[in-house]
């Protein structure tokens, strides 16, 4: 009895050992089909496979109506030429020099999407309306601190912060109107980050929140093998201190939009001078149609303590009005002591308004403010 039970647990683990060797085979043949580099494909475990071939399959779909078309039609004008002109040798030819141009092509798609990244100082994010984050461009890890597989098959729920979930799930729900016709995604998220300040990858388990402004537009498709998703490019607000132009200005505000402090740069542009604006609300210069525009800039400054405008009309002195954004953040007080109870409190909001256009509408008056001769109340 003990040779006969020696002998079959012998043939289990032979058998055991076989189906994880064939387990193996097939996780190293799926991961060699992963279009990654080889050195990151070296290092990925069972589950990692897994979970990126299954972002690739959703991108695949998503991609298949408009790729899927051109493929059938070369191949059907190919097989046109062959049959035709019965000239198998000239076609194998000009099948070799369309590889190498199709090898051409695609090296200077390469290299226009790498200047393009470079150009939008962010990334790219295709996520699902389920919050999956099918896609991620690979410069992710600049601004994250995070690589794009360790972030690709995710849920975006899972790095973002609990906050911000609800307004996330309003941006990833597509209406029936949103079906066919896609609609714009405008939107500031928290999400974690593993960088330090000094630009250096840290653990996960220490990452901070990284404010991102998320702009794109949703994708709804009504077939059963395709994915609607949200295609974004995400940019993160570190709030600069460096005026970029002459048509920027600086500005500090109280929390309820008060300025507190304005440079002289405001004098040129909109014709107030810094003294005009103390004490004054922001909202007092803002065009009455755009006031929706500044709140939603407002409540996402109290909530996640930095935040983007979006393009919205300030009034100017004397009449008319410019197109303007804010990029605005909290500015946090000192720690907290025994002696200053109070100090956790934030010292005020700094902007950074940039000017995108000329005045326009030079003699409408929109508000008694715009006198020349009056002051703003």
């Amino acid at each position: 009895m003990t040779a006969d039970k020696e002998k079959r647990r012998a043939i289990s683990r032979e058998a055991a050992r076989r189906r994880r060797r064939v387990e193996s085979e097939v996780f190293g043949d799926l991961s060699g089909l992963l279009p990654l580099q080889p050195s990151v494909r070296a290092h990925l475990d069972k589950p990692s496979v897994i979970r990126l071939t299954l972002s690739y399959i959703r991108m695949h779909a998503l991609l298949k109506g408009k790729t899927g078309i051109k493929a059938e039609a070369s191949h059907a004008v190919k097989c046109g030429q062959v049959v035709e002109g019965g000239e198998e040798r000239r076609e194998h030819d000009r099948g070799c020099d369309e590889e190498e141009e199709k090898e051409t092509k695609d090296l200077e798609a390469s290299e226009e999407t790498s200047m393009y990244l470079r150009i939008l100082e962010g990334f790219l994010m295709v996520v699902s309306t389920e919050g999956d984050m099918i896609y991620l461009s690979d410069n992710v890890s600049k601004y994250m601190g995070l690589t794009q597989t360790e972030l690709m098959g995710h849920n975006i729920f899972e790095f973002s912060h609990p906050c911000d979930h609800e307004e996330i799930r309003h941006n990833l729900r597509l209406t029936a109107e949103e079906v066919w016709c896609g609609a714009k995604r405008d939107f500031v998220m928290r999400i974690k980050s593993a960088l330090t300040h000094r630009g250096r990858s840290a653990n996960l388990k220490s990452a901070t929140w990284k404010v991102l402004h998320c702009q794109g537009q949703a994708k709804a498709c009504v077939t059963p093998s395709s994915v609607s998703c949200l295609l974004l490019t995400c940019q993160s607000l570190p709030l600069s201190h460096t005026l970029l132009s002459t048509h920027t200005f600086t500005s500090q505000h109280s929390m309820d939009m008060r300025f507190t402090y304005c440079d002289q740069r405001v004098t040129f542009l909109l014709g107030y001078s810094p003294e005009d604006l103390l004490g004054h609300s922001i909202y007092d210069l803002c065009h009455t149609l755009d006031t929706n525009c500044l709140a939603k800039n407002h409540l996402n400054l109290c909530l996640k303590s930095q935040s983007v405008s979006g393009q919205y009309r300030m009034l100017v002195r004397g009449g008319g009005y410019v197109w303007v954004e804010s990029h605005s953040a909290v500015i946090p007080s000192v720690r907290p002591s025994k002696s200053r109870p109070g100090a956790h409190q934030p010292l005020c909001i700094l902007c950074v308004t940039y000017v995108l256009s000329g005045v326009e509408e030079p003699s409408l008056k929109l508000s008694l403010d715009q006198h020349v001769h009056g002051c703003v109340n």
